[in-house]
């Protein structure tokens, strides 16, 4: 095995759709591989671009989001490191449904059509996996439309930075946790179905409630668990 052949496959592995898959398995999808590297800001492809493979994100942050003709941004979802995108509509054979954009410099893999249809037909139980994986991000789908249909605005913001707390915080023996924000306040706020006029005020409310202490992008949160109770 040659050391590019190696290199894509122990990338590979990363994704959650490969997972299970031994390594002279995964092999077999490296003919159909492309590295990836585009800096922030970069449009990997717009809605209506025709898709021949998904993605797995390397390292950085992608936006995926719908743009109106006038220039108005709603972001769908922010991926990071180990997600993968535009599985669905590979295997709908249809046009990209929303826009891909680099929110930091990032590291991607290409994965083509081709080697994954391939090996579907090779491997009923890879089969499987696919669905498995597109029926979770199915779940997390209605996930998301049950919170903005039922929870107020103060509710997804505090969802959310208990979220983010959950991925990479580590409280103090006090409760006491910094939470530093992936990106943008505006992109956030987007995800969240808010705007951020409003996102900005209930962030306000907060501190003056004593919730949370804002620097920047970085939110300390005093007590967790008060936050968390604030919730109930």
């Amino acid at each position: 095995m040659d050391a590019r052949t190696e290199r894509i496959s122990r990338l590979l592995a990363q994704a959650p759709l490969f997972g299970g898959l031994v390594q002279s398995e995964i092999v077999r999808f490296t003919c159909g591989v492309r590295e990836q590297k585009v800096g922030r800001g970069c449009v990997l492809f717009h809605k209506g671009d025709p898709c021949h493979g998904f993605h797995l994100v390397l390292t950085g942050q992608i936006k995926l989001a719908f743009i109106s003709a006038n220039g108005n941004e709603k972001v769908v979802e922010i991926l990071r490191a180990g997600q993968t995108f535009g599985e669905a509509v590979m295997f709908m054979d249809k046009p990209y449904a929303v826009t891909a954009q680099a929110l930091t410099d990032c590291t991607l893999l290409h994965i083509s059509q081709r080697v994954i249809f391939e090996e579907m037909e090779r491997a009923p139980l890879f089969c499987r996996k696919i669905v498995t994986g597109l029926s979770q991000r199915l779940l997390r789908l209605l996930d998301d439309v049950e919170f903005y249909s039922l929870r107020t605005g103060r509710e997804r913001i505090i969802s959310y930075l208990l979220r983010e707390e959950e991925m990479g915080g580590s409280p103090t023996p006090t409760g006491r946790v910094s939470v530093r924000l992936p990106t943008s306040k505006s992109v956030i706020a987007s995800r969240l179905n808010l705007t951020r006029e409003y996102f900005s005020r209930i962030l306000q409310e907060l501190i003056e409630s004593g919730l949370i202490a804002v620097e920047g992008r970085t939110i300390h949160i005093p007590d967790i668990c008060r936050l968390r109770k604030s919730l109930d």
